[in-house]
């Protein structure tokens, strides 16, 4: 939000310098995130004098040339050569002399030099309207009002420049007080109040009102929780026409462009006191009634940008006596009633509107402005008829409007203020230090918020309404804090805590555990947003007030994020990916479910370039590893399946009993392409809830190293297609025999001289007694077992 300085010293008047202010108005958390110089002309007229025409004659060798004779005073008579098409004797012109810088509209300028135009000498420049930075209108040289403007004069003695400092302030959404430059002159008076710094600040209140004549205009509010206070003002003879400068200054400085003089009226009480106000032509309102209310979903609407946009009954709408909407309340004017340089009447309207309402109204139509930005976050409903009131004066003043019979209001039920308990050990408590119970009276008076009654240890509190932030005991102390100055606590030299060692059924212990192996082996942990857009909504969790339609629902995988994080890297040269996340997903099936998961994602080499391992790029046995290294830690027995997935081509779940723990894949080439990703990705989630529930305490044995070698044998295994592994391996480790330590599958052969529908699986198993040598017969009675139960179940044949 920009503020001016000269602005803001319209209600606060200080001796302190641009820094200074600048530096408090950080200090007590309205960042100053920069301060940039205005000038009500951009650009400088230094140099530039009233000058005459005196003969202007066609250029010789150019027919687009002209070339005069200028009176410039003192008796001095230019030379210059001009190209605009409406130059001619007699004219009143401004004049840039030799030594004269002109500056363009980005900053840049050029200085005016004595020289030779297709052979004609030039000793100056007759301006245009742009080139002094007066309009952005180059059509041709600026004539000026002979009766006026006195030939020899700078031209700068005729105009009123202003110079001006504006802050740009990150002001937080909490902080809807300081909307204004009045909220900000009234929270800056409170921090120079309370460090004893010069200043005078006068409170803003209603002025008197010339009343002239009567009305019979009629307002009708429908529902007053929608539209708590509203009200409404009739101003005749109004003269649509150009502000004044001072007024087109305060606007431009702060980046708004002047308009006309109603509007600009309005802008400015907006911006200077945080009421947005609105004007209707009276001649387009119906029946002479103003009605707030609702419409029939369905409802076409016309705003003023032209857009017809479908109501959908929710909002809150400004209608006329025929319920013809009229505007979109505190949010967006309708192109048929808004004022125009015909009009002659209007109603000029003030209202505190539902901030929950005019948010659901802005957000469903995509209409941010500075009246829904201020309103949906919670205006004074006390400052609108002062705010009103002073725009019906300037409207008097500089329209030449009148008032016509009294405001109408609405305000059935005044809105009150916040009431507090304020303990002093509370302030104690949480600061660390203590404040002199003086000093944190003075500070509560200067911030508006009035003492009630002392009790003992504390203070009963009334919070004006405008600080919608300040409802609880915190939030008061944090205002005393932020007034009384965050320097001021000292910090303690020593801190001290007590590390707290998480339990084994804690889950957090086993996220730690996790993440710490998974950093340790080179992955980079990201934190993606919860709320998205979804391509299939189906079981998606839909937000019933999204703050945009990129952020409507909430996530129903980890996947997508980890893809967008991986085609940022792959866009900035970093196509070596090794992410983990760990967050929530959400899905809507006969209840509500949210679950918690770590997701693996990995794409590109698996380790740096180098010439001995120059194409080392990850796969799916690569993830599969890492996956499985986390999954050992919860001390299970696992089983393996291959896994139907849209979001894969390949897939693996890993379960253990009937709960999945696991699932990993190769990310499908549909899903790469949504991305733009080229290059192969794959993608594991763990179910922590289930790893959490399933999973056993280690209980660690030192045993002794086996005395007695292992032996191998191998078999190679002619079986159906459709036979996995997974199957093989279950039944293998089905069998009764003791010294069958480990099974492995170490080569899959598809191809040549095998029958169709066959594939061949060479296994090897690992076979230790631990007693004593194993002898041959033991090796082939565990060997034969398996072969038979391999025929049995597979009609297996070995090759």
């Amino acid at each position: 939000m920009k503020i001016s300085n000269n602005w803001l010293k319209d209600y606060i008047k200080t001796d302190l310098n641009s820094d200074k202010i600048s530096a408090y108005l950080t200090d007590i958390g309205l960042e100053v995130e920069g301060v940039d110089q205005f000038e009500s002309i951009k650009g400088s007229l230094e140099g530039i004098v009233v000058g005459k025409v005196l003969t202007c004659e066609k250029h010789p060798n150019a027919d687009k040339l002209s070339k005069t004779i200028v009176d410039i005073g003192n008796g001095k008579v230019l030379e210059i050569v001009c190209g605009a098409p409406n130059v001619v004797a007699g004219q009143t012109v401004p004049v840039a002399v030799v030594g004269t810088k002109i500056y363009a509209k980005d900053g840049s300028s050029f200085e005016i030099k004595k020289a030779k135009i297709r052979g004609e000498v030039s000793e100056g420049m007759i301006c245009a309207e742009d080139e002094l930075g007066l309009s952005d209108d180059h059509a041709g040289i600026m004539v000026l009002d002979e009766t006026k403007y006195e030939v020899g004069k700078p031209l700068a003695d005729y105009f009123e420049l202003t110079n001006d400092e504006v802050y740009e302030i990150g002001l937080t959404p909490n902080r809807t007080d300081a909307m204004s430059h009045y909220g900000v002159a009234r929270d800056l008076q409170a921090f120079l109040i309370s460090n004893d710094l010069k200043s005078q600040f006068e409170k803003v209140t209603s002025v008197a009102l010339n009343i002239e004549g009567s009305h019979d205009f009629k307002l009708e509010v429908e529902n007053s929780e929608l539209t708590p206070r509203y009200l409404g003002a009739v101003i005749e003879n109004v003269e649509i026409k150009d502000s004044p400068n001072w007024l087109k200054n305060r606007l431009k400085a702060i980046g708004l462009s002047p308009i006309n003089n109603v509007v600009d009226i309005t802008n400015y009480i907006l911006h200077g006191l945080g009421q947005p106000l609105h004007a209707f032509d009276v001649d387009k309102i119906a029946g002479k009634t103003v009605k707030v209310g609702t419409v029939k979903a369905g409802t076409k609407f016309k705003t003023l940008d032209g857009v017809e946009r479908t109501l959908n009954g929710s909002e809150i709408i400004i209608k006329d006596g025929k319920d013809k909407p009229m505007c979109i309340a505190g949010v967006f004017g309708g192109s048929e009633s808004g004022v125009s340089s015909e009009t002659k009447t209007i109603f000029l309207e003030s209202a505190y509107f539902n901030p929950v309402a005019i948010r659901k109204a802005s957000k469903l139509h995509g209409l941010n402005t500075d009246a829904s930005f201020r309103f949906e976050r919670g205006v004074d409903p006390n400052n609108a008829r002062t705010a009103l009131t002073h725009a019906i004066n300037l409207i008097q003043e500089l329209a030449g409007g009148k008032l016509i019979g009294e405001i109408l209001e609405h305000y059935p039920e005044k809105i009150k203020d916040h009431y507090v308990v304020f303990r002093y050990s509370k302030l104690d408590q949480i600061l660390g230090a203590k404040i002199h119970r003086e000093k944190v009276k003075e500070i509560l008076k200067s911030l508006d918020i009035q003492i009630l009654n002392e009790i003992q240890n504390g203070l009963e509190l009334s919070v004006p309404v405008y600080r919608a932030d300040v409802t609880r005991e915190i939030d008061v102390i944090e205002e005393v804090l932020r007034i009384y100055g965050y320097n001021k606590i000292d910090a303690p030299k020593k801190i001290s805590f007590t590390p707290v060692k998480l339990s084994f059924d804690d889950q957090d212990a086993l996220e730690n555990s996790w993440a710490r192996t998974l950093q340790s082996n080179g992955f980079h942990e990201v934190m993606n947003n919860s709320l998205r857009s979804v391509k299939d909504e189906t079981d998606a969790v839909k937000l019933l007030n999204p703050l945009s339609n990129d952020l409507a629902f909430m996530r129903k995988s980890l996947l997508e994020g980890l893809l967008e994080n991986a085609i940022y890297n792959i866009n900035r040269k970093s196509s070596d990916i090794k992410f983990f996340e760990l967050g929530k997903i959400y899905h809507k099936k006969e209840k509500y479910e949210e679950r918690k998961q770590l997701a693996i994602l990995t794409s590109g080499r698996e380790v740096a370039e180098n010439w001995l391992q120059p194409k080392s790029a990850t796969d799916f046995y690569y993830l599969k590893a890492y996956v499985k290294v986390l999954l050992e830690k919860l001390n299970l027995e696992l089983h393996e399946s291959a896994l139907e997935d849209q979001r894969f081509s390949d897939a693996l779940e890993i379960k253990s009993g009937d709960k999945t723990l696991a699932r990993l894949g190769k990310v499908s080439p549909q899903m790469l392409k949504d991305f733009d990703i080229s290059q192969e990705v794959f993608y594991a989630e763990i179910e922590l809830e289930n790893c959490q529930t399933l999973r056993t305490k280690e209980n660690l044995k030192f045993i002794d190293i086996p005395k007695f070698n292992k032996i191998r044998r191998d078999l190679a295994l002619l079986v159906d297609k459709t036979i996995t592994y997974a199957e093989l391996y279950d039944l293998a480790k089905s069998n009764k025999s003791p010294f069958l330590k480990n099974v492995n599958l170490f080569d899959v052969y598809e191809g040549k001289n095998l029958p169709e529908g066959k594939k061949s699986y060479a296994l090897s198993f690992e076979l230790l007694n631990e007693e004593k040598t194993l002898e041959d017969k033991d090796i082939t009675e565990v060997m034969n077992s398996l072969i038979k139960s391999f025929e049995k179940e597979f009609k297996a044949e070995l090759r």
